[in-house]
């Protein structure tokens, strides 16, 4: 029996000319580690982001420090910033209280997050998917009022750590109440790095019900390997907005031995290969993973990043 013939060219999209990256490195990325990081060190990874051209950044969170102390130096940070003029710097606010600390240092942007699985949802913050996102309604209201955009992180889409498979029918149940209350845009999250293409692209489906692809973004744990696969999955379906983490920083304390985050150099050297721009220096950037890396006292997580060095070494 012959070989069967694929034409590949015949099987993708056609796919974005351009991509924004949100780096969530100095948030989503730090957050969980257990020594200090001064907020000089979060300050100057953030001004060296900006410099290597990311253009979104989440800087930190306004949550109580007795949860995340990581991020009790929250209004230092932002209070630090040297800003630059087309750059968005977001924050985390997981009520209003957290709102109404961040509004005084000027965010562009906050962020509210919920998940697609009620095990995961309990287990966390001891409510429903529709009560928790209720609490938020007010936080949104409160920042559209005040003229600053609205995100919402829509964690475990494709896996959850207590109850497995999520189904994208319960994507589309998260989608529709965060648009209900006021969310303009979203994040399709594998956060504990369990997803494959075809199950991302289902959640991204699911949430294409209720948003635009301009409007979606993907943000893909690399537990598994899969981060990058699933970065070409959901670009292959329009998506042109994806979050990342500089050096791979973060892990996920839900999955054991979890990466944490797709590293933003990986992600940008896949779309440079691709022809896609990102209005990112790589070198740059790479520097970037070194300064952050060398203060934790470790190597990078990036494996392009391990590579450009190698061979600047060489």
């Amino acid at each position: 029996m012959p070989c069967a013939v694929i034409d590949l060219k015949a099987s993708f999209m056609p796919t974005p000319s351009r991509v924004q990256l949100i780096d969530v490195g100095p948030r989503d990325g730090l957050q969980n580690e257990k020594q200090a990081v001064p907020a000089s060190v979060k300050i100057e990874l953030v001004h060296r982001l900006q410099a290597a051209g990311l253009k979104e950044i989440e800087v930190t969170s306004f949550v109580s420090p007795k949860w995340v102390p990581q991020m009790a130096d929250n209004a230092e940070v932002m209070a630090g910033l040297q800003r630059q003029s087309g750059v968005c710097y977001s924050v985390l606010t997981p009520n209003l209280q957290g709102f109404e600390a961040a509004r005084p240092t000027r965010p562009d942007e906050i962020v509210v997050f919920g998940a697609a699985s009620e095990a995961f949802s309990q287990k966390n913050i001891n409510c429903s998917i529709a009560e928790s996102i209720e609490r938020f309604a007010p936080v949104v209201q409160a920042a559209l009022a005040a003229g600053i955009a609205v995100r919402g992180a829509m964690s475990c889409t494709v896996g959850c750590p207590y109850e497995g498979e999520v189904a994208p029918e319960r994507v589309a149940y998260l989608a529709g109440l965060m648009k209900r209350i006021g969310v303009q845009r979203v994040d399709v999250a594998d956060t504990i790095g369990v997803g494959t293409p075809l199950k991302v692209q289902r959640a991204i489906e699911a949430t294409l019900q209720h948003f635009e692809v301009r409007h979606i973004s993907g943000h893909f744990h690399d537990t598994y390997g899969q981060a990058l696969s699933n970065t070409l999955a959901a670009l292959h379906m329009g998506v042109f907005n994806f979050q990342s983490s500089v050096a791979g920083l973060g892990g996920c304390p839900y999955a054991k031995g979890a990466t944490g985050n797709v590293a933003t150099e990986d992600v940008v050297y896949l779309m440079h290969g691709m022809g896609i721009e990102t209005g990112i220096d790589l070198e740059a950037l790479v520097d970037a993973g070194v300064f952050i890396s060398d203060f934790l006292g470790r190597k990078t997580q990036s494996r392009v990043a391990t590579a450009l060095l190698n061979k600047r070494a060489g």
